[in-house]
């Protein structure tokens, strides 16, 4: 029952707006969970984690803006995306590897938009690599982890990166396709 209501609150009649839906939900989803990861996988101050809840909102109401603008919802994802990649960065360090979560924020940014939208992806694709030029400019990070625990959060976020590459390329590319039919 709770996965038809998720089902019907990610629908949309346009097939890359229904993606974009999809992956949202699936990384709001997945964040409540990311603070027991780094207790469990990496340890150190993993508390410090709560600093990636103030995106879950936002990747929670995608489907809600795009009810009311498909673009604005569309581009919401990966500017959620590059935020919480912006706030992770100075929570946990460059060390960490989070910073490779803008990856799948550029996926987004070149697969979910038509090319009538092309200037949305452009200025998306812009912002990722704004956020990338950030890097090393953060300051102190909030939490603190030894090497050992930078080298078990690392592998952590390269797996889960990987792994969000491929659900992203999948679902935007099954997307791509089947608005094409249309």
């Amino acid at each position: 029952m709770i996965l038809r209501r998720l089902g019907d609150y990610a629908a949309h009649p346009d097939p890359l707006v229904a993606a974009c839906n999809r992956i949202a939900l699936l990384v709001a989803s997945n964040q409540p969970f990311y603070p027991l990861y780094l207790w469990w996988l990496v340890g150190g101050d993993w508390g410090t984690a709560c600093w990636t809840f103030l995106s879950t909102p936002f990747f929670a109401s995608v489907p809600i803006v795009a009810r009311r603008h498909a673009l604005a919802g569309k581009a919401m994802l990966p500017l959620a995306g590059i935020a919480n990649g912006l706030v992770s960065a100075k929570a946990f360090g460059v060390a960490s590897g989070v910073e490779l979560f803008l990856i799948p924020c550029a996926l987004i940014a070149l697969l979910a938009f038509r090319p009538a939208e092309r200037l949305v992806t452009l200025a998306l694709a812009a912002g990722v690599l704004g956020a990338a030029l950030v890097h090393g400019h953060y300051g102190v990070p909030l939490g603190r982890f030894d090497p050992a625990q930078y080298a078990h959060f690392r592998r952590l976020n390269v797996a889960s990166v990987a792994t969000l590459s491929v659900v992203i390329l999948w679902t935007l590319s099954r997307a791509r396709a089947s608005s094409a039919r249309r």
